[in-house]
């Protein structure tokens, strides 16, 4: 109450105090936001070809999104996802434009034939087959009496004017794609005609690399002849200590006390009751051990409610399975630890052979309850042919799997028949009280809605009705204040500067963790999940080399310092070193291996080198692996160019420096037409064209993208 009055005393000043917080945060949104300055609400999230993008329009689109795929998907999820539609559409509608490409009613209508809304039953007959009046009515009906629906439909509409746009414009160039007989013909040769080789191969690891310099010249002059391999984006390194909100031992160790605690009754003092004469204890709580009414018990003490249903060994916990199920009726066991709780279990009862293992063989016949339209025998028929099953399946040595596998018109078939293990209650009266009134091994016939059963009871096990006590180890508040006090020190200390961030951590034994190369609409960094706000610091203007900041994150905080920023453009000699060495080494190696063995034959230089000749069979251009030595088709070519017994000179492949003999080559038998193989490669050109068309518009377009601004 004194604290009360004091509040209301002192009212005008946290008005004041609460106004200047207000207009501090709001201040401090307009200067340090993104778009003072730069780009402002209601400007373009895009411009592609000149075609601006608006933001409204765009957010719209990701609201229409946000509403189709539901709560599962995160909110970059759902940017990354329009922006890419926007993209494509944009690009696409330039050249629909330009060819004259529309959709009329008609085409709209031969479309939804093709695709799944086809199938949608509101569109379909008595039949189940898509009708187009009936369609058009469906439409129509919407308009008049469900605007919500009907609204609907129209964002539906645009999605399939879209996509019919799209494949009338990809069908005009499939029309211009082919293939000759005679490309056919090439086509079978390169995966038909064989060489058979005799080969040295110099491996490119037998000089060391340390012996090879390479300078940074040298990989500046390749990344400059090479522009197209190096191109890289804008990104950003960075390192950072994840202080995880965790459990300490002393938390694990209070958690076990406090739970064991209630395993037996506890006698507290009631000072509102006269004292018993002789014990000033008035009250007793009964504990876990002997308590009658183990449901209300868990939910006083329990993270999790008494779960009634008995369960097989199967279904109890991995690691104390052996050790529940063979407690005795009002036994207790524990505290053990399970996963990240500590648990009291209490057998409250058991039932023998109360889950069963039963295969079974469906013999469905027409008008049998969920029959298959393809089934076509009479009741007689499908009782006639369970009996013989029956009598299959009772003979010595008849694998009953193999009998359900072939025979069986149920879902199981596939598995043998195997239902797996059940309880009562679970399959129809008769099939349950054939599988649980009958002793393993039995196989039997049994009559159902569904049709004849041919049963057989592969096994019983006894199922336990089991109460668990269950407390989550949670971090306490001394662990949550000691975390947070830990992360602000890392974080003050790392920004003063007298030691760097990595000695820092080193001292006090923190993880650091790199991530690099990150984009500017990355959502996901590993180790800390999805943390969009690390990246937009990352990519902020005022973020400069070595910045470091604390984020609060779930379940903790993480100090992150910017260490690397590049550049959208040509890789430096740096970035690139990694990727480029090895290759400015391998080809230097080459030139090496090739200067030291000029005009050998293939003995010496085998001989020379310490390496042994050997050979290779069957080898295709299209397949070009030799084995032992990998994917080598410059190597390969080159022997297909060789006549029978013609030796190749140093060939520089992949691995090593070759050199080649040929001992055999065969011709593919010739065809007296290649259409089939034109056709395939038809087939595989046009299956291609989508992918190859869109990409190439696409490297061909000039796109702005300004999400990083707004997201």
């Amino acid at each position: 109450m004194a604290i009360l009055e004091n509040i209301r005393k002192r009212t005008t000043i946290l008005i004041l105090i609460i106004g200047l917080a207000l207009f501090a945060f709001v201040i401090s949104g307009v200067f340090t936001s993104s778009n003072f300055g730069g780009a402002k609400v209601g400007s373009a999230v895009a411009e592609i070809n000149g075609n601006e993008v608006s933001i409204d329009a765009f957010r719209s689109k990701i609201e229409a999104a946000s509403r189709r795929y539901g709560p599962t998907t995160s909110s970059m999820q759902l940017v990354n996802q329009v922006w890419d539609q926007e993209v494509k559409n944009t690009i696409l509608e330039e050249q629909f434009d330009n060819l004259g490409i529309g959709i009329e009613q008609d085409q709209i209508i031969d479309f939804l034939r093709t695709t799944g809304y086809a199938q949608n039953p509101q569109f379909q007959n008595e039949n189940g087959v898509f009708d187009a009046n009936i369609f058009k009515n469906t439409i129509a009906e919407w308009k008049n009496a469900n605007d919500g629906q009907y609204g609907a439909w129209l964002e539906t509409e645009k999605t399939i004017i879209q996509l019919a746009k799209e494949q009338a414009y990809y069908n005009l160039i499939k029309a211009g794609v082919g293939a000759t007989l005679k490309e056919g013909e090439l086509d079978y040769k390169l995966a038909n005609e064989k060489v058979d080789i005799k080969y040295v191969r110099v491996p490119y690891s037998s000089i060391a690399d340390s012996t090879v310099a390479v300078t940074k010249s040298e990989i500046s002059s390749y990344i400059s002849a090479h522009k197209e391999d190096y191109k890289q984006e804008d990104a950003r390194d960075i390192q950072f200590v994840y202080f995880e909100e965790k459990a300490s031992s002393a938390d694990e160790t209070a958690v076990k006390n406090k739970i064991a605690t209630l395993l037996d009754d506890q006698y507290i003092f009631n000072k509102n009751k006269p004292a018993v004469t002789g014990s000033a204890i008035n009250d007793t709580i009964v504990g876990f051990k002997d308590t009658k009414d183990v449901a209300a018990f868990l939910d006083r003490n329990s993270d999790t409610k008494f779960d009634t249903i008995f369960k097989a060994k199967k279904d109890l916990p991995a690691l104390f399975a052996d050790t529940l199920m063979t407690l005795g009726i009002g036994d207790v066991y524990g505290p053990y630890r399970d996963g990240n709780f500590y648990k009291l279990s209490k057998m409250v009862a058991r039932k023998g052979n109360g889950s069963v293992k039963a295969s079974h063989i469906l013999i469905a016949y027409e008008g049998a309850t969920r029959a298959n339209p393809s089934v076509k025998r009479t009741k007689e028929e499908a009782e006639e042919k369970a009996n013989e099953l029956l009598k299959d399946a009772k003979k010595t040595g008849t694998v009953f799997v193999e009998l359900a596998r072939d025979n069986s018109d149920g879902p199981s078939a596939a598995n043998g028949g195997d239902l797996g293990y059940f309880q009562r209650g679970t399959m129809v009266p008769k099939f349950n009280d054939f599988a649980f009134g009958n002793s393993t091994g039995t196989i039997g016939l049994v009559e159902t809605d569904f049709g004849f059963h041919v049963i057989k009871i592969d096994d019983k096990q006894d199922v336990y009705q089991i109460a668990t006590v269950s407390r989550e180890i949670v971090p306490s508040e001394e662990t949550i204040n000691t975390l947070f006090t830990d992360a602000t020190k890392f974080e003050m200390e790392s920004i003063e500067g007298s030691k760097s961030f990595l000695d820092l951590a080193k001292e006090s034994k923190y993880l650091v963790r790199p991530v690099n190369k990150i984009k500017a609409m990355d959502e996901n960094l590993p180790g800390l999940a999805s943390q969009r706000n690390i990246v937009q610091w990352a990519f902020n203007k005022d973020s400069k080399i070595g910045d470091i900041k604390r984020f609060n994150i779930n379940n903790g905080y993480a100090v992150v310092q910017l260490t690397a920023a590049y550049a959208e453009g040509l890789m430096d000699v740096a970035d690139a070193s990694a990727s480029v060495l090895p290759i400015i080494r391998k080809q230097k190696k080459a030139a090496q291996i090739i200067s030291a063995n000029q005009n050998k034959a293939m003995e010496a230089y085998a001989t020379d080198n310490n390496v042994s000749a050997t050979t290779a069979s069957a080898l295709t251009v299209k397949s070009p692996t030799i084995p032992g030595a990998g994917s080598e088709p410059i190597v390969v070519g080159t022997a297909f160019s060789l006549g029978e017994n013609e030796t190749s000179g140093l060939i520089e492949g992949n691995t090593g420096v070759f050199m080649v003999a040929v001992t055999k080559k065969t011709d593919a038998v010739k065809l007296d037409n290649y259409s089939t193989y034109a056709n395939s490669l038809k087939n595989a050109n046009s299956a291609k064209v989508n992918t190859a068309v869109y990409n190439a518009l696409k490297e061909g377009s000039e796109i702005i993208d300004n999400r990083a601004t707004f997201y």
